[in-house]
């Protein structure tokens, strides 16, 4: 009988599934110190947890008969996936069992903001009758940008329509024609925070888009405009909003996460004009059943051979194919990431040309997958290899392959094409062996780069001087180079620098080499 160890709260609903089920020991202890788990793992097929437990590349070199780590809810940074993976355990989680709850929960915000409904009921409770005090706005006919259309951005926008809103989203990963469909009209970056009378953020926290909300984009905004952040802490610059609430240039907050939590020390606290609350998205009864329904009956499937839906961390691979595709696996996932991390404009299409005997003799399909789980990684909590494919048909990128015989540079590589309203862009790379993965051409640029860790990517003219300006300014930074790569087609025209580095590189920094003469393109990108 397969022995399942529950180390977290999880809802009963959850434990009753494992229970009815007759087929599995469960076991529920928890507050496990990291030396008990250790100890108790080696025993166990199944490893349910919230987010409390670590699952430490120790714990999994321990578990000897584990084969699926179950996780309540969205987040797996518990989790080492990449020793997971390496050990050949699942990792599954619960994406959609919060979706409502997160969604209700942004229009319960917009609705108190706009209403001044907290600051209203504070004042009747201290016994005073201000009416005057507490004029709010109405949201019919007014304009509702949504930064990020993905599982919850669009069931917010859903809902903002039902009053009567106008919904205009940023996204490059919808095309225009898909968000047509369902009444919302795809802009610009810029144009959206300009026409915007409410904004809510529903994007991934990346290296791309910490603080991707800032002081200018603040200006950007209408004085009236009223913010919404119940997505991720650290994407809105918390002190350049304080600064732009309390001066008048912006209207109001909502707030559901914040950079560091628990938040107690925040000036925003201090402000009128914020709405915060302590992380309460997905805290309802519902949500909370949901994902203990839903993580149980994934760990049931996984430990029954059956098909999951939300498998985090590989596809259904017979061993024999991944053995010869890991590497390219491995490849074409972060290639993926690396597009979506530099590109600009809206994705209309994907194509990945596979050069070389071995892909003429093997089913490439999933290489193709991890192409678009990585390229969508960036931007969605919810990505794996399951889904991965349905999410890129949702959004209307089209996706092609092509295959040819070994070309002159490498006996096998891949290279892919993403297309945008402002262009194309290739990225080449192949595998020197199993574990040695490289990207060796931009564009029409050959390079020699590790996709791995943090990675500026700097277009320049290719002059004397630029290798040391780019040095020396990340040196009085304290940023430390790891490697080093520099692509050109002629002497004197433009280069692609592309920069390994230990640690990421603060925007101001990024800011500082922009602006520097001869320098066209600064973009920094985080490959795990």
């Amino acid at each position: 009988m397969n022995k399942v160890l529950v180390s977290d709260l999880l809802s009963e609903g959850g434990l009753d599934v494992l229970a009815e089920s007759g087929d599995f020991e469960v076991d529920v202890d928890l507050n496990l110190s990291h030396e008990e788990l250790l100890d108790r793992i080696a025993d166990y097929h199944a490893l349910l947890i919230r987010s409390a437990t670590k699952v430490t590349a120790d714990v999994i070199n321990n578990a000897r008969q584990l084969k699926v780590i179950g996780r309540a809810g969205v987040g797996v940074d518990n989790i080492d996936v990449q020793a997971a993976t390496r050990n050949g355990i699942l990792v599954v989680n619960t994406p959609t069992g919060n979706t409502i709850a997160a969604a209700e929960h942004t229009i319960a915000m917009l609705l108190a903001l706009a209403r001044n409904i907290v600051p209203a009921g504070i004042s009747l409770r201290n016994r005073t009758w201000k009416r005057n005090d507490f004029i709010g706005v109405e949201l019919y006919g007014k304009v509702f940008g949504t930064i990020g259309l993905g599982r919850i951005g669009r069931e917010v926008a859903r809902r903002a329509q039902a009053f009567g809103m106008k919904i205009i989203a940023y996204d490059p990963y919808i095309s225009a024609s898909a968000a047509e469909e369902i009444g919302i009209r795809i802009v610009e970056r810029d144009v959206l925070f300009q026409e915007s009378d409410y904004i809510s953020v529903h994007t991934h926290l990346n290296a791309e888009t910490y603080h991707s909300v800032g002081a200018s984009e603040f200006t950007l905004m209408k004085p009236s405009c009223l913010l919404i952040n119940c997505a991720r802490g650290g994407i809105i610059d918390e002190n350049a909003l304080y600064h732009a609430l309390k001066t008048g240039r912006l209207a109001g907050a909502a707030l559901d996460v914040f950079e560091s939590e628990p938040a107690t020390e925040t000036p925003l606290l201090d402000l009128e004009n914020v709405l915060a609350l302590p992380h309460l998205g997905a805290s309802t009864s519902e949500a909370q059943e949901h994902v203990a329904v839903e993580v149980a009956q994934q760990v049931m499937n996984a430990l029954r051979g059956q098909p999951v839906a939300n498998a985090v961390n590989q596809p259904k691979i017979d061993p024999r194919t991944l053995d010869i595709l890991g590497p390219y696996l491995e490849l074409a996932e972060k290639i993926g990431s690396f597009h979506a991390q530099i590109v600009e404009g809206q994705i209309s299409a994907i194509k990945i040309h596979y050069n070389g005997t071995l892909f003429q003799k093997e089913d490439v399909t999933p290489i193709t997958v991890a192409l678009q789980k990585g390229l969508l990684t960036p931007v969605l909590t919810n990505v794996n290899y399951v889904n991965a494919p349905f999410l890129i048909k949702q959004r209307g990128i089209a996706v092609t392959e092509t295959k040819s015989e070994a070309e002159a540079d490498f006996a096998n590589s891949i290279a892919i094409t993403v297309t945008t309203d402002k262009g194309e862009s290739v990225i080449e790379g192949t595998a020197f062996g199993k574990k040695d993965i490289r990207i060796v051409r931009i564009d029409q640029l050959h390079i020699n780069v590790r996709p791995t860790g943090y990675i500026l990517l700097i277009y320049n003219s290719d002059q004397p001087g630029m290798i040391g300006l780019m040095g020396t300014i990340l040196g009085e930074h304290g940023i430390n180079i790891a490697d080093m790569t520099v692509g050109r087609s002629r002497l004197g025209e433009i280069a692609v620098t592309l920069i390994n580095v230990d640690s990421p590189v603060p925007r101001h920094v990024l800011k500082t080499i922009a602006e520097q003469k001869k320098i066209d393109f600064v973009k920094q990108v985080f490959l795990p």
